[in-house]
């Protein structure tokens, strides 16, 4: 009975060791989960506060990024859209959209998000409170730009973005945030 328990024992040991430990990675297209809680330490940014076309009937700037939680680029933009949020707080309305639900489907008007999107991720698009669109840029968009987007949206003035580290990591995952 001992050489069967040992050879019972030796195998789970064996199995568990054996089996790989989860585990996400930044520079993969493999799913990880909710990106800005991985990547960008903000599980608060999805789903959005609001719709699009709730903030366009208020009024309000709107910034939609759209992107993919399976998408390593999507994946090292996710601290810039935690900072817009914090740099911006409730002046915007910050609406982070995954294309999933956008891809084949023909756009319904002016406050519909598939109206914005060319096909790209990740891809920003400020409209301003009077429903006019203001910036679209798709890619690796340098931080600065979005910002000044923003200011030129809502005549508030930009944020200083001298004291962040735009180079830097974040949660120990070097990021690209750029200031260009």
């Amino acid at each position: 009975m001992a050489p069967l328990l040992q050879l019972v024992i030796g195998l789970t040991a064996a199995l568990l060791l054996w089996v790989a430990p989860v585990g996400a990675i930044l520079n993969t297209d493999s799913y990880d989960g909710n990106i800005y809680a991985l990547y960008a330490g903000n599980g608060s940014l999805v789903p959005p506060a609001s719709t699009l076309g709730e903030a366009m009937d208020s009024g309000r700037t709107s910034v939609v990024i759209y992107y993919l939680d399976d998408s390593a680029v999507s994946k090292r933009f996710a601290p810039v859209v935690s900072e817009l949020q914090r740099l911006w707080g409730q002046n915007i309305e910050l609406i982070p959209l995954t294309t999933d639900g956008l891809q084949g489907r023909p756009a319904s008007g002016a406050k519909d998000p598939a109206t914005y999107w060319n096909g790209s991720i990740p891809q920003v698009v400020v409209i301003g409170p009077d429903s006019r669109l203001v910036f679209d840029r798709d890619g690796q968009v340098p931080l600065s730009e979005i910002n000044q987007a923003i200011s030129s949206a809502t005549g508030l003035p930009a944020p200083d973005l001298g004291d962040i580290n735009q180079d830097g990591s974040f949660n120990e995952v070097n990021v690209e945030v750029t200031s260009n």
